[in-house]
């Protein structure tokens, strides 16, 4: 029985909490916040994507992906500018001294929440993702409208916030072991530098 014009409303949390699980930019975007600025990084961070997120699901609703989808031009205009995006913020990861790791500048919450905010809403695999997404668990009969998209919408919120909670405090607890070897949290910022440029070229390249 659809439930706010949802169908299999456990099917759509599961296929929700895989999603979020999937490594990716937001993912680590968020934990390397965590691990220098701490919970209030993390979160201001979290902030940031789930409004990129609330976003995205904005513009797949109003038909706005399907617009994208239809001029290639457009939407390839989007993956670039993505991608460059990722590429710089891996590339100030790289480039940043590893001498610099234990007085690095400390990013205030307003910054971390705009950067994640840009790696969220600059993301066209998920306009995509949300665009092919929703319709699958939409009943055609019993659906509301706006009501069932809004309703979609916060699920995916609380969900977004319980996961990435389970990160920022994982995150957190890493970094803290972590604080008496500073090379390794040299190596693991280079990493997830690494990752972000990798996840931005290969965004361009599709």
């Amino acid at each position: 029985m659809p439930w706010m014009g949802i169908n299999d409303l456990s099917t759509f949390v599961v296929a929700v909490i895989l999603f979020l699980m999937l490594p990716g930019p937001g993912t680590f975007t968020l934990l390397t916040a965590t691990a220098r600025g701490g919970i209030r990084a993390g979160y201001a961070t979290l902030a940031g994507l789930m409004l990129g997120d609330q976003i995205l699901i904005a513009i797949a609703a109003t038909g706005v992906a399907a617009l994208l989808q239809t001029h290639p031009m457009l939407f390839a205009g989007l993956r670039y500018v993505g991608a460059a995006y990722l590429i710089w913020v891996g590339i100030q990861l790289l480039r940043e001294p590893a001498a610099a790791e234990g007085a690095a500048p400390v990013m205030h919450g307003r910054r971390w929440f705009r950067q994640a905010l840009l790696v969220g809403v600059l993301n066209p695999k998920a306009i995509l993702f949300y665009m092919a997404f929703f319709p699958l668990f939409i009943d055609p009969v019993t659906q509301r409208g706006a009501l069932t998209l809004a309703t979609m919408a916060v699920l995916i919120a609380v969900l977004s916030i319980g996961w990435c909670s389970v990160l920022i405090f994982g995150g957190q607890f890493i970094a803290r072991r972590l604080a008496g070897y500073p090379r390794v949290g040299v190596w693991l910022r280079r990493a997830v530098g690494v990752c972000l440029v990798v996840f931005g070229v290969r965004l361009g390249m599709e």
